[in-house]
């Protein structure tokens, strides 16, 4: 049962030695294929032991959460799309405002998952060298896929603007903003000069990680989150919401796995974690705070749903301080409370639905459904 209020536990792993003067310096990753993998030194970042050998495991929780993520499996096309259709077609159906909110949510997250697998196959996966980890990470990558084909399965159902939706990222500042604040850090590790192994190096590696672990899915993904399964609370865009909390619950075991990886990665390298970096750290949180809340803003400038954005001001700061505390960090906004209290059942979703009985057999796509 996963909640952005679960306690990390990250396993307990060995201090990293300091090399003797003298020493040689470690062996390459490849060197290591030739004698088989002693556990104890297999690192997250910087092992030299060989990466095709999954076995022994030293990290297992990584090796559990890739199981779970695969017993959760699912794809857009086991959702009936069809009461969606014919409320958006209604032209009293939804109103403007429910609509903005519709098209702003697909237009952000049309691309991010983009974004986020394009950091995961190009850059973070190169660098990581514990394979339990990245079996976790080619899965992640999947299910970013699965999560780009359901909001383009939405989009097509719905009959919407192609152009303007998956253009969104360019031509709304709310969205730009958000994407523009991410691609640096992507941008870091895809570079193919980027090399870790330095202190440097490996902080602006550790610095990504929480960007992409904690920020972009653990808190620029919420506000979305919270409207669309608002909608499908008081029955609206049902087929939509499904989706959603399937989106959900497996971006809320990326930010699980992603936080125990920084954990990890700082028990193994404790000189990464130090004053300075953590100044980094607070102030990467408190800009993402602001633009999230302006994304928030701009997709409900009215109340609507019975949510309006001062709303999320509190539960954004939330969701910030309880990031920041599962990475080892102080709050940032004492004495918050979390307003959506509700959204902790979306996010402990089970895959209890009967898909035989709501599987759509044959898929349709907006333009070919009759609305005779």
């Amino acid at each position: 049962m996963l909640s952005f209020d679960d306690d990390i536990i990250t396993p307990a792993a060995p201090q990293p030695t300091a090399p003797q003067a003298g020493a040689a310096p470690a062996a390459p990753v490849a060197a290591a294929a030739n004698g088989r993998v002693n556990v104890v030194d297999k690192r997250i970042i910087n092992g030299t032991t060989d990466v095709n050998q999954l076995v022994p495991f030293k990290y297992k929780w990584a090796w559990e959460k890739y199981l779970a993520t695969c017993a959760n499996h699912w794809m857009p096309q086991e959702v009936n799309m069809q009461r969606d259709i014919e409320l958006w077609k209604n032209p009293n159906g939804l109103t403007e405002d429910e609509r903005r909110l519709v098209k702003r949510n697909l237009g952000f997250f049309v691309t991010a998952d983009s974004l986020a697998a394009n950091n995961i196959v190009l850059g973070t996966y190169r660098h990581i060298t514990a394979p339990e980890c990245r079996q976790f990470l080619l899965r992640q990558a999947f299910e970013e896929a699965i999560h780009t084909h359901a909001y383009q399965y939405i989009v097509e159902s719905l009959g919407l603007d192609e152009g303007e939706v998956f253009n969104a990222y360019h031509e709304v500042a709310s969205i730009r903003n958000k994407d523009e604040f991410l691609i640096p850090f992507i941008d870091a590790l895809t570079d193919p000069n980027f090399k870790t192994g330095t202190l440097e190096a490996d902080q602006r590696l550790l610095k990504s990680v929480i960007v992409f672990a904690c920020i972009m899915e653990g808190l620029f993904f919420y506000v979305g989150f919270v409207q669309i399964l608002a909608l499908g609370r008081q029955n609206k865009m049902t087929g939509a919401a499904e989706q959603y909390q399937y989106i959900l619950r497996d971006e809320s075991m990326h930010c699980n796995f992603g936080i125990d990886l920084i954990n990890t990665i700082k028990l193994e390298n404790p000189q990464l974690w130090t004053d300075t970096f953590k100044a980094e750290i607070y102030e990467l949180f408190k800009k993402a705070v602001e633009l999230e809340y302006a994304y928030a803003e701009d997709t409900m400038p009215r109340g609507v749903l019975g949510l309006n954005a001062s709303q999320f001001k509190e539960y954004l700061r939330f969701i910030a301080n309880r990031r920041l505390q599962q990475i080892g960090l102080e709050p940032l906004f004492p004495g918050v409370t979390n307003p959506f209290p509700w959204m902790s059942e979306m996010i402990d979703l089970k895959k209890e639905k009967n898909f035989f009985e709501t599987r759509v057999i044959e898929y349709q796509s907006g333009g070919a459904l009759s609305w005779d």
